[in-house]
């Protein structure tokens, strides 16, 4: 309602609640909160609550459920950020058994919060609650930098695609240019349907790559090894368009493959191969390349004839592998095998802090590559 933190006109009976402070169970319902927790990749705090009411209070005609409530830092508790959800509720049988399942979501920045939370009914019942919720880094992740600033709150994003906000880069002449080749494609191969966790990790992994400040040019190319195909392409740009990527992978056909590639043995080999061959050779113009994705773990691997075809690749090669449980498939995949033929690096994804360690670790690799081709064509005194 505010994202700003400025004031906000409430009805008089909901500012008395938010400030005396006291539970009510005018309409009966049960408030658990949910600890922040690090969910995905996307470097914000993630904290909310779960409802149950039960369904015999809601018997009746149609209902309408306004739940209000505001987040506020305890160092500045004057400057809440107040949210609001409406749920509009069928009508249900007076004899109607169980509980109504609610549940809502924000996020937060390191630090200690207060929450003030109501819920009322078109009969003005009241159900409040009030909590703190605690924000915090572990030590091996202190080292992060998180996209919430501390003591901020910020309403929970639900778009995958949308833009990127602008980052202050490196000047021209010292920033990177790297080239990403995303592999689009669910963590389970079996699955036909992009979960929307899969869909966010590899976003996170794409946007953890965007916001690095050293990074200056971006070439994209998103393919999917399941439909053997390029889905998207952006070549040598300063920002990447990440809304037009998300309406071109909208259109995925998980489960479907042409059927002259059927028609064709180890055609999924023979895509990858091409691919590896298109993108790191030629007139490839990027400083770096960067596998990111879930394995793929092909009945064949690339021959190494067919790497070879490449040539001499003078620039490093990383690999961000996305694997949520990494004991369940140890052995290496396809690309594993392909960046490990050009001496490449590869890291394995499954928590927030291997994309964050993975990410500082490239750049600095990328950095280190450029000086020493700096000073070997440099002129001798």
């Amino acid at each position: 309602m505010n994202p700003s933190g400025g004031p906000v006109r409430l009805f008089g009976t909901d500012m008395a609640v938010f400030e005396m402070r006291e539970p009510r169970q005018d309409l009966p319902c049960q408030v658990v909160p949910t600890k922040s927790a690090l969910v995905g990749f996307d470097l914000r705090f993630h904290a909310g609550f779960e409802v149950a009411v039960p369904l015999r209070e809601l018997a009746g005609r149609e209902n309408l459920l306004t739940i209000l409530f505001r987040v506020a830092p305890l160092t500045d508790p004057d400057h809440p950020v107040y949210f609001l959800q409406k749920i509009r509720v069928p009508e249900i049988e007076e004899e109607a058994k169980g509980d109504a399942s609610l549940y809502g979501a924000f996020d937060l920045g390191e630090g200690k919060y207060r929450v003030d939370w109501l819920m009322r009914d078109r009969a003005e019942r009241v159900c409040s609650n009030f909590w703190e919720v605690e924000a915090t880094l572990s030590g091996k992740e202190s080292q992060m930098a998180m996209v919430i600033p501390p003591h901020a709150v910020r309403a929970a994003d639900q778009e995958s695609f949308k833009d990127e906000p602008p980052v202050e880069r490196a000047a021209a002449g010292e920033s990177i240019a790297v080239k990403v080749l995303l592999n689009y494609a669910p963590q389970n191969p079996r699955n036909t349907v992009m979960r929307p966790v899969d869909t966010t990790a590899l976003v996170s992994i794409l946007r953890s790559i965007l916001r690095e400040p050293k990074i200056g040019r971006f070439s994209l190319v998103a393919f999917s090894m399941a439909s053997q195909q390029v889905l998207y392409r952006q070549e040598n740009v300063d920002h990447l368009d990440l809304p037009a990527l998300g309406e071109a992978l909208s259109k995925v056909k998980f489960g479907t493959v042409d059927l002259s590639k059927l028609a064709v043995k180890n055609s999924e080999t023979q895509f990858l191969g091409d691919l590896i061959r298109t993108e790191l050779g030629g007139a490839n113009k990027s400083e770096a390349i960067i596998f990111a994705g879930p394995k793929v773990m092909l009945e064949q691997n690339v021959e190494a004839e067919t790497l070879k075809e490449v040539g001499t690749v003078d620039f490093p090669l990383f690999y961000l592998n996305y694997n949520l449980y990494p004991a369940q498939i140890p052995w290496r995949d396809s690309i594993s095998h392909a960046v490990k033929f050009f001496k490449g690096q590869e890291y394995t994804i499954s928590k927030p802090r291997d994309l964050w360690f993975a990410t500082s670790d490239v750049v600095s690799r990328i950095l280190k590559n450029r000086s020493g081709r700096l000073a070997q064509n440099a002129p001798s005194p």
